[in-house]
């Protein structure tokens, strides 16, 4: 495994022309939507990145509703590709957005699902003559999704932006033990080995509804049958896995795991950057604001590697 340390620089502004168009995808009955970025003023063919945002209703700009605004992550990262010379496309999931369509109920939605939707972008790049590379890049949640997509859906390279390396239910444990006082905690457990059984749970504490309501379960247990070690462990093409040394939600460590899975990837820690790709080093306070912050750049030197790894020959 290879790792590389950057550390926080200055924004350069950087002027480019960059065309955007509405793109869609049929899938089961419905369609999922999506913007398109491709850099002007480039001639041939361009690379092409998929990009995939992370867990719950989070949309193609990376801006969940749960959040209280807007961050627009990975906007600005496909907006910082196309001045690279680099093209994307971007998707809201089924069921959320743009895409958020009456056929696709939360209850009945799964991993698989997702993993299925982004294969099927990847073979619809791949067909298109305008792109000479085809890679995708999931964030958090978006990147298990992409383990196992690449691989299905025959992309050149995968990307793997602050993704788990630990089960579903390790990582979810370790991230409530400092929040929740120890029965609640004991319930939570409780609650994810039922699921992980495949067994839904009828009674749920009212505070660990957010994460176990009646409709979310089936997605759940859908999550725990991947195992994201296994899934990266399973890639033939280059890999690439980001990670930021102030994530508050997925820590260092899971980067480790993952390489550990995935010698042969490259690993790139940004110092300073937090799940939101911003960087935010120890500032409390920014590590807030950027949650509801679109004004608040990502971090440069995630630009830098996954631009540069995007065109490596």
């Amino acid at each position: 495994m290879r790792y590389t340390f950057l550390l926080p620089l200055m924004m350069v502004s950087v002027s480019a022309l960059a065309a955007q168009r509405p793109v869609s995808l049929d899938v089961d009955g419905g369609t999922i939507y999506g913007t398109e970025l491709t850099p002007d003023g480039v001639s041939g063919k361009v690379p092409v990145v998929l990009l995939h945002s992370g867990s719950g209703p989070t949309d193609r700009d990376g801006n969940n509703t749960m959040l209280p605004g807007p961050n627009d992550s990975l906007k600005m990262v496909a907006e910082a590709l196309a001045k690279r010379g680099i093209a994307s496309v971007r998707y809201d999931k089924r069921g959320i957005g743009s895409s958020a369509l009456p056929v696709w109920k939360e209850k009945d939605l799964r991993l698989d699902d997702y993993v299925g939707d982004a294969s099927a972008w990847l073979k619809k790049l791949r067909a298109d003559g305008r792109f000479s590379r085809v890679v995708m890049a999931g964030h958090s949640e978006g990147a298990l999704i992409a383990s196992e997509a690449c691989a299905q859906g025959g992309a050149d390279a995968c990307v793997l932006i602050a993704g788990i390396g630990h089960g579903l239910d390790e990582v979810l444990h370790k991230q409530l033990e400092e929040k929740l006082p120890p029965p609640l905690l004991a319930e939570s457990d409780r609650i994810m080995a039922e699921l992980k059984q495949g067994r839904e749970v009828k009674q749920v504490p009212p505070a660990l509804m957010v994460l176990y309501r009646p409709d979310v379960q089936p997605y759940v247990m859908s999550m725990l049958k991947h195992e994201p070690r296994s899934a990266i462990a399973a890639l033939k093409m280059p890999v690439l896995i980001l990670q930021g040394t102030a994530d508050l939600q997925v820590q260092q460590d899971e980067a480790k795991v993952l390489s550990t899975a995935q010698p042969h990837a490259k690993v790139v820690m940004v110092e300073g950057m937090n799940h939101l790709l911003k960087i935010v080093g120890n500032d409390e306070a920014l590590q807030q604001k950027s949650y509801a912050s679109p004004d608040l750049p990502v971090a440069p030197q995630l630009i830098d590697a996954l631009s540069g790894f995007v065109k490596a020959p």
